[in-house]
């Protein structure tokens, strides 16, 4: 049941995308929250004790689908380069490790030597891919300086069951494929292959965008020594660098710029709204209050009926007698001589001119700031008489 699981798993992540986003249509896989980390590397094959003593006898393939007893588990043996250890490395191991319900993974590393002569320069020296596999984990043992062809010899030493590897013919310079004895005892076991994902993809990834790199260690501290660069080269990456963080400055401005102009041609909008509404608003209340029939009209016309009967004089009664006024100056202001209670008549004759005198002093002080204001208002009156509401 778990080599099924771990198949479906496998075909799983085969039909997902590269940002790990499922095909339309399908629910993504929840596993079980559960802590199934190892602590420990996996242990090299010449630091284990021997095997030799126990007596060997391969499974067949049925008895190991079917599953061995936990003292006798499934050897099974992959091998390869692994330079610039990956995910499709990975996933091929897992495969390996899943392809019996008990399964004991040995993975065999080529050395420097063996790979730099009949495949070619690696990235990783040997110790770093003996130390980049045994902290897999799938893996159970790893055999250091394993040989680029398997012999008989061995096979019997490692009490290899079965061989896991992906079945496209492997060519060297002997052979058209090195797995090709194993395939023909039936002790071959086929992986598959993970597409879009190789070593030497990343190299070519890293060749394509060789000066992106260079600048980047560049900027890391890494020298133009360590980097094998010329001094021009550094220069112009240098350069470079320094022109894109000028374009970048750049383009954060422009972007600033763009957003504080949308800010503005809003507020502006709404500024132009507001002022269109209040000024409908005034021009409205002006008119109200300066137009043809205004308030200020009528405010002016009772002010002007109070000016002309605060400047007109009392007429006396037709029945009382005229007579003549006496030469003595019997009309004189309050703030002068005060008159006694026991005054005569003529007295308080006088004492009443003088309050009118008095009244009509007031009024005319007010009056006169009230005309200036009548001038004003009419020479307004006059400039819009002649306007429709439409032109205002």
């Amino acid at each position: 049941m778990e080599a099924h699981g771990s198949a479906r798993l496998s075909r799983k992540r085969k039909r997902e995308g590269s940002n790990g986003e499922a095909e339309e249509g399908e629910k993504p896989l929840k596993l079980k929250r559960c802590t199934v980390g190892l602590k420990y590397p996996a242990p090299y094959a010449d630091q284990l004790e021997s095997m030799e003593e126990k007596p060997y006898k391969r499974v067949t393939m049925e008895e190991a689908r079917r599953g061995t007893p936990p003292d006798r588990p499934v050897r099974v043996y992959a091998d390869g380069i692994f330079d610039m250890f990956h995910s499709g490395h990975a996933r091929a191991l897992m495969q390996a490790k899943c392809l019996f319900p008990n399964t004991h993974l040995i993975v065999g590393v080529c050395s420097d030597d063996l790979t730099h002569e009949l495949k070619g320069f690696t990235v990783m020296n040997e110790d770093e891919r003996y130390d980049a596999i045994s902290h897999c984990r799938y893996v159970d043992e790893v055999v250091r300086n394993a040989p680029w062809t398997l012999t008989p010899e061995f096979l019997t030493k490692h009490r290899i069951d079965f061989v896991a590897h992906d079945d496209i013919p492997y060519s060297s310079a002997d052979s058209d494929d090195v797995y090709k004895h194993i395939k023909e005892a039936g002790m071959f076991a086929p992986t598959q292959r993970t597409e879009g994902i190789s070593t030497s993809d990343i190299i070519t990834r890293i060749v394509r965008d060789y000066d992106v790199y260079v600048r980047r260690n560049l900027q890391r501290g890494y020298t133009a020594k360590e980097l094998n660069v010329s001094f021009i080269n550094e220069k112009k990456y240098n350069l470079q660098e320094r022109v894109d963080k000028v374009k970048k400055k750049v383009k954060d401005v422009e972007e600033k710029s763009k957003e504080f102009v949308q800010k503005v041609e809003e507020k502006s909008i709404d500024l132009i709204q507001k002022w269109e509404e209040k000024s409908r608003e005034f021009i409205g209340n002006f008119l109200q209050m300066f137009g043809p029939e205004g308030a200020l009209k009528h405010m002016l016309k009772e002010g002007k009926g109070r000016m002309l009967q605060a400047i007109s004089p009392r007429q006396s009664p037709s029945s009382s007698p005229t007579r003549e006024r006496s030469p003595s100056p019997t009309f004189r202001l309050p703030f002068f001589n005060k008159t006694s209670p026991s005054s005569s008549p003529s007295s308080h004759h006088s004492t009443h001119h003088a309050s009118v005198f008095q009244d009509w002093q007031s009024n005319f002080r007010n009056e006169a700031i009230l005309i200036e204001s009548i001038s004003f208002a009419h020479g307004i009156i006059k400039r819009y008489e002649g306007l429709k509401w439409s032109e205002v």
